[in-house]
């Protein structure tokens, strides 16, 4: 059992039946009153985001969430397939639940394929990923790093906004999480 206010972003957790995972969570204090909980949810089954608030001293069962190493294989239709690295089992995966990560990973790119218990419940992709620029503005003579940028289009279909520099063919380092440039690779 986990209270409400040791909940933190990432962790997940059950409740009525759902499997909840914790997007955003902070204490808030209003003027007059008790010291709630607001969270930002997403139900890993569903997909589906809401936000939400619960008091403090609330207790959640605390989900456990195995992960195994496992290559994307590919995508047909709606259904995306990938590989477990030792066992070498094949999982299908609704495009639907995974639609986001997607976006991050190339065929045979290494991830991490999470499990509720046998449920296959989702995918873990790493913090940062090399990919390369598939279509974008031409570069700016004597751009700089600190223009306004531009809109570039990766090889996966991600769009992502990149200094005024950067040409069709580089490779760049994406940062999953915020879906921003880093560097170039």
């Amino acid at each position: 059992m986990v209270a409400a206010n040791e909940l933190k972003a990432g962790m997940t957790f059950e409740t009525d039946g759902k499997l909840l995972r914790v997007l955003e969570a902070s204490h808030h204090k209003p003027g007059k009153g008790n010291t709630i909980m607001r969270m930002k949810l997403r139900d890993v089954r569903t997909g589906s985001t809401f936000d939400t608030s619960y008091r403090p001293e609330e207790k959640f069962d605390q989900a456990i969430i195995e992960t195994h190493n496992a290559q994307y294989l590919y995508k047909m239709d709606d259904t995306a397939y990938f590989m477990d690295n030792e066992t070498y089992d094949q999982y299908e995966i609704p495009v639907d639940s995974v639609e986001n990560e997607l976006k991050f990973i190339l065929e045979n790119a290494e991830v991490k394929i999470q499990f509720f218990g046998t449920e296959v419940i989702g995918v873990q992709v790493p913090t940062t990923v090399v990919l390369e620029v598939a279509e974008t503005q031409p570069s700016i003579k004597g751009a700089t790093v600190t223009g306004s940028g531009k809109p570039a289009i990766m090889e996966t279909g991600l769009v992502v906004n990149v200094p005024d520099f950067i040409e069709v063919g580089q490779k760049l380092e994406i940062n999953t999480e915020t879906s921003a440039y880093l560097k170039r690779a």
